[in-house]
């Protein structure tokens, strides 16, 4: 009985791992592909804040990120596949903040090691990708906190957890840029 409890706590912990993954990597690949936009729209004249030298390096810099954010959109969808975000009990919400504060300073310390800051470009980039995981130590732990104690009074927030975690830390990740 002790070790089918154990097994059903690991399960459920690599679930929520998965979900907070998930959610990491729809967030940088949306902030990405908004990033790779903006280097489209330099391209064509519509930025009076350019980044490039020249349009032809801001459209070469804005497919490599537009793919690269489509690879990271692709992430969740192929290899996670878990859209679920279990936040009822007190338990799950610690492990869900755990998580997401391992993730994202997982990916802050990645950023800060491997991304070379040798122009204007990457610099952006590795902003991004600090905002992200900003958010995530400080938005997002906020909000799981709030959905564990509002969805014991309104039902309907335990359905939607996830969408709701996602577009917070999507728009948490606007504040922090």
């Amino acid at each position: 009985m002790r070790n089918q409890k154990i097994v059903n706590l690991n399960l459920i912990s690599f679930n929520q791992l998965k979900s907070i993954l998930s959610i990491y990597f729809f967030t940088a690949g949306t902030v990405l592909l908004g990033f790779s936009v903006y280097l489209l729209l330099e391209t064509l004249g519509y930025s009076s804040n350019n980044i490039t030298s020249w349009s032809g390096q801001s459209l070469f810099w804005g497919l490599i990120y537009f793919f690269t954010s489509i690879f990271l959109l692709f992430i969740p969808v192929e290899f996670l596949n878990h859209y679920k975000l279990v936040n009822k009990s007190f338990a799950e919400l610690i492990t869900n903040i755990l998580f997401t504060i391992s993730v994202s300073l997982f990916f802050l310390i990645f950023v800060q090691l491997f991304f070379p800051a040798t122009s204007q470009i990457s610099l952006e980039v590795a902003d991004l990708f600090k905002a992200t995981s900003f958010a995530g130590f400080i938005v997002v732990p906020i909000t799981l906190f709030l959905l564990n104690n509002i969805s014991v009074k309104v039902e309907i927030l335990n359905k939607f957890s996830y969408v709701i975690a996602l577009m917070v830390w999507i728009f948490g990740t606007l504040i922090f840029i």
